[in-house]
C-alpha cells in the first residue's frame, strides 16, 4: 500500500478504522448495529411460530443447545470486532479451537477439515505480487498516464479514477488496497478540479467494488467458492458483471444527485493540493518486466485456467529474484490479516454448518414464506453489518444461508449470492470502513471533519439504497 497525501499509513485489508474524532452518535450506530444482527437472528429463529402459527405444530427443527452456544459466540465475535480493532479472524479460530475440541470432542484434524489452502494461496499470491507493483512504481505510472490523458476534463476525472480502481481490483488487488494506492492523486485532484471531495471519494470505492468480484479477484474467488462447496455453484461471469453494473448505476446516481442538490462543483474549505501530472514517467527496467507479468497473469488465468494464486506467486518471485535486496519488504506486503480473517471466518462457519447451525436457521427462515422477502432481509442484514464490520466475515457467514433457500425456490442462485455480495461492500463508503476511512483521511486536515460529516450521510443513504436496488435488479428479475 501506498502512503497517503497525509502521510498516514493505511490500513490493512480486513480492518476497521476510524479517521474523524470519536463522537456519541458511533456509540448509538454501534449500538444500533448490534441490535440490529440479533433482533435479525432473532427473527429468523422464532420468526415461523410468530408468522406462521400452523407451521409451528409441525415438525419444525427448532435450535439446541450445541448449535445455540456457537451461534451466540459468532454474533459476539462481531460485535467485538466491530467496537475494537481485532481481527475476527483469530476469533474464529480460537472459537473454532474452544467450541470443536471441547463441546463436540473433535481432533485439531477434524476442526482444520475445512480450512480453505486455495482461498489463503489466492490471497498471499496476489497481495505478494501486487504490493511489488506498488513498490517498484508501476501502479504510480499508470496512474499518471491515464489521468494526463484526461488533462483539463474535469468531469471525466471520476470516471478515470472508477475505472483505474475497477482495474486494480480485477486483477487481484484487494479494494482497500486500491483505494490507499489512488485516494491521495483522486482527493487531490477532487480540491484542484473543485469537484466534491465526497463524490470522488465514491467513484473510487465504487469503482474498487466494480472489480471486486473478477474470477481473479479474491473477493470473487471466495464468493464462488463458498457457493461451490455449499452445493450451489454460480457462475463467476456473472458475479463481476453484476457487481460492475451496480456500482455503475450507483455511481450515476451519485453525480445525478449531487448536481441536483447543487453540490458537484464544490471543493470544499480545505486548500488545493498541487499534483504535477505533467511528467510522466516512462516505464523501464522492472517496471516494464511488472506490465508484461501482469498480462502473462491474465493469459494463464482466464485462457488456461490457472490457479491465480500459484501464477502470482511465481510472477512475484520472478521480480523478487531481479530485486533481491527488497525481498523482505515484499514479504511484508502479504496482507496477512486478511488471510487470518478469511480462514478464521471460514473454519468457524464451517464448523457451524458441522453442528447443523446453518442448516436450522435457514429451515427457521423458509418457515416464513415469501423466499424473495427473505432474500431481501437477508440482503438488508449483511449490507448493514457491513458498513461497521468485515464485508468478507459476513460473507463467509450468510452466503451458506442461501443453500437451503435456493434448493426449496425457484430463485437464481447466481442473483442471489451476487445480490448478497454486492450488498455487503458497496456499503464501505462508510467512514467506519477501511475504504471510506482511507478517503476522510486524504482530505486536508482544515475539511477533514466536515468530509466525514457529509460522507456519513452518503454512507447512510447507500446503506438504505444499495441492497435493495442489487435486491430488485438481481433477484426477481431472475436476469442471472
Amino acid at each position: 500500500m501506498t502512503k497517503t497525501a497525509q502521510h498516514t499509513a493505511a490500513p490493512e485489508a480486513g480492518t476497521t478504522e476510524q479517521s474523524a474524532p470519536r463522537s456519541p452518535r458511533r456509540r448509538i450506530l454501534l449500538i444500533a448495529v448490534a441490535a440490529f444482527v440479533i433482533l435479525s437472528l432473532a427473527a429468523l429463529v422464532l420468526g415461523g411460530s410468530l408468522f406462521n402459527p400452523a407451521a409451528a405444530t409441525t415438525s419444525e427443527p427448532t435450535l439446541t443447545a450445541t448449535q445455540i452456544i456457537p451461534l451466540v459466540i459468532l454474533v459476539l465475535m462481531f460485535i467485538i470486532a466491530t467496537k475494537w480493532p481485532l481481527n475476527i479472524g483469530v476469533m474464529g479460530l480460537v472459537a473454532s479451537f474452544g467450541v470443536g475440541y471441547f463441546m463436540l470432542g473433535m481432533t485439531d484434524r477434524e476442526i482444520l477439515a475445512d480450512f480453505p489452502a486455495t482461498i489463503v494461496l489466492t490471497i498471499i499470491g496476489v497481495t505478494y505480487f501486487f504490493s511489488m507493483a506498488q513498490r517498484n512504481g508501476t501502479i504510480d505510472i499508470i496512474v499518471q498516464t491515464c489521468v494526463r490523458l484526461v488533462r483539463g476534463k474535469t468531469m471525466v476525472l471520476p470516471w478515470v479514477f472508477f475505472l483505474l480502481a475497477a482495474a486494480l481490483t480485477s486483477l487481484g488487488t484487494f479494494s482497500p488496497a486500491a483505494v490507499a494506492l489512488l485516494a491521495p492523486a483522486a482527493i487531490g485532484f477532487a480540491y484542484e478540479s473543485r469537484i466534491h471531495p465526497v463524490v470522488m471519494g465514491a467513484f473510487i470505492i465504487n469503482g474498487a467494488h466494480a472489480g471486486g468480484f473478477s474470477p481473479l479477484s479474491v473477493a470473487g474467488v471466495l464468493v464462488h467458492n463458498i457457493a461451490e462447496e455449499n452445493g450451489f455453484p454460480i457462475s463467476q461471469g456473472g458475479l463481476f458483471i453484476a457487481s460492475f453494473a451496480v456500482n455503475f448505476i450507483l455511481s450515476v446516481l451519485t453525480i445525478a444527485v449531487f448536481a441536483l442538490l447543487g453540490r458537484l462543483h464544490e471543493g470544499g474549505t480545505g486548500q488545493a493540493i498541487d499534483l504535477d501530472t505533467s511528467k510522466t514517467t516512462r516505464p523501464h527496467g522492472q517496471q516494464i518486466l511488472t506490465l508484461v507479468l501482469i498480462l502473462v497473469m491474465l493469459v494463464c488465468t482466464l485462457g488456461f485456467r490457472m490457479p491465480i494464486g500459484f501464477v502470482a506467486l511465481s510472477a512475484g518471485l520472478l521480480l523478487a529474484l531481479i530485486n533481491i535486496k527488497e525481498h523482505q519488504s515484499f514479504i511484508g506486503g502479504i496482507s496477512w490479516s486478511t488471510v487470518l480473517l478469511v480462514a478464521g471466518m471460514i473454519t468457524y462457519v464451517s464448523l457451524l454448518q458441522h453442528v447443523g447451525v446453518i442448516d436450522t436457521l435457514a429451515e427457521q427462515a423458509l418457515a416464513l414464506g415469501a423466499p424473495l422477502l427473505i432474500a431481501l432481509v437477508l440482503c438488508y442484514v449483511i449490507g448493514v453489518g457491513s458498513a461497521f464490520a468485515s464485508s468478507t466475515a459476513l460473507l463467509t457467514a450468510f452466503i451458506p444461508l442461501a443453500g437451503p433457500l435456493l434448493a426449496t425456490s425457484s430463485l437464481s442462485a447466481s442473483g442471489t449470492v451476487a445480490a448478497l455480495a454486492i450488498a455487503a461492500t458497496v456499503v464501505d463508503v462508510s467512514p467506519f470502513s477501511t475504504d471510506g476511512a482511507l478517503v476522510v483521511a486524504n482530505t486536508p486536515e482544515d475539511d477533514r471533519q466536515r468530509v466525514y460529516r457529509q460522507l456519513m450521510i452518503y454512507a447512510g443513504a447507500i446503506v438504505l439504497a444499495a441492497p435493495i436496488l442489487a435486491w430488485a435488479l438481481l433477484v426477481p428479475t431472475g436476469i442471472m
